[in-house]
């Protein structure tokens, strides 16, 4: 008898280089059954080809890639491995002209499914994904949000024991992903585990158990979101524009306020520190008056503190 895996995906020095460009630079992690972790960083992080390789989309360039308890560094697992994962891409690739019925039914067809069961599990997948009153719509005539759901609905058909989420939400209107994060906290119910990437800081709050931060093909942090912000941040953060700061004469006098410490970034001045009240009182005296904004630490202060640039490569 198998015994069960202990991890749901374990990579140890994991590399892929395309010609000269390494894009995945040696990387270590792991992720529990269970656990919704992310994979947070810019474009160009090496976020969605070290996905590529745990769905099995892309070989393995060097270094070991266990995925459910199989090996996926040599290929030879690739068929078992794929049966038990479910995948969103970050592209449409729906076909436009089938409607939300016809969609599900096609690829329940490659699952080997049929008759009776085939039409059971086409009608709870448009049930999970409230589609349906619109079984039969042409994918054409959905919104961006209902494809994404259609998306993920069709990468739970087989119901997968691991699902792998490349950028969810990308292009999504506020009321669509938050549509959307509710289907994904659906699956945690169904004890799924979940991989997602993402560039959006509070998608990453709000879906992810844990956090790898990726810079440069590099994994250059992980813990839970809330430890980021403790460790390398701080709870509260005050902006102050830098023009006023230059025009005062006062940045070493604003510094020495931030107990941890400060960062100049996209043309502000950002306080860090833990007495939101004290902080923000200080400010303003020292700066007397001028306009100031004080909000809570983020993940991308994490991400500027660690790297020096913000998520969105701005410097």
């Amino acid at each position: 008898m198998t015994s069960p895996p202990k991890h749901a995906v374990l990579a140890r020095n994991l590399r892929k280089s395309y010609g000269d460009f390494e894009a995945v630079k040696g990387i270590d992690f792991e992720i529990a059954i269970g656990e919704a972790f992310g994979f947070l960083g810019p474009n160009g992080a090496g976020k969605s080809t070290t996905m590529r390789m745990i769905y099995r989309a892309s070989p393995v360039g060097s270094g070991t890639l266990d995925v459910l308890g199989l090996d996926g560094s040599d290929g030879k697992n690739d068929r078992a491995i794929k049966r038990r994962i479910g995948v969103v891409h970050q592209e449409n690739n729906l076909d436009e002209e089938l409607t939300v019925k016809e969609t599900l039914e096609v690829f329940c067809r490659f699952y080997r499914l049929k008759g009776a069961e085939l039409r059971q599990r086409v009608e709870e997948l448009m049930t999970f994904a409230e589609l349906s009153d619109r079984a039969n719509s042409k994918v054409i005539a959905l919104s961006g949000g209902m494809k994404r759901r259609l998306m993920v609905a069709r990468g739970m058909i087989g119901e997968p024991e691991l699902v792998v989420l490349d950028e969810p939400t990308t292009g999504l209107d506020p009321r669509a992903r938050q549509s959307l994060w509710e289907k994904l906290a659906a699956l945690r119910r169904r004890n799924a585990t979940l991989i997602v990437t993402t560039h959006y800081m509070d998608e990453a709050e709000r879906l992810c158990d844990r956090i790898a931060i990726m810079d440069a093909g590099e994994i250059v942090a992980v813990d839970t979101p809330a430890n980021l912000i403790a460790t390398h941040a701080a709870p509260h953060v005050v902006e102050i524009d830098c023009a006023d700061v230059e025009e005062l004469g006062i940045e070493q006098d604003l510094r020495t306020l931030a107990t941890h410490g400060a960062e100049s970034f996209g043309g502000r001045l950002l306080l860090y520190g833990d007495d939101a009240e004290r902080l923000m009182t200080t400010v303003v005296s020292t700066t007397g008056g001028r306009p100031a904004h004080l909000r809570r630490g983020t993940l991308e202060d994490v991400f500027l503190r660690i790297t020096g640039r913000g998520l969105g490569g701005r410097q």
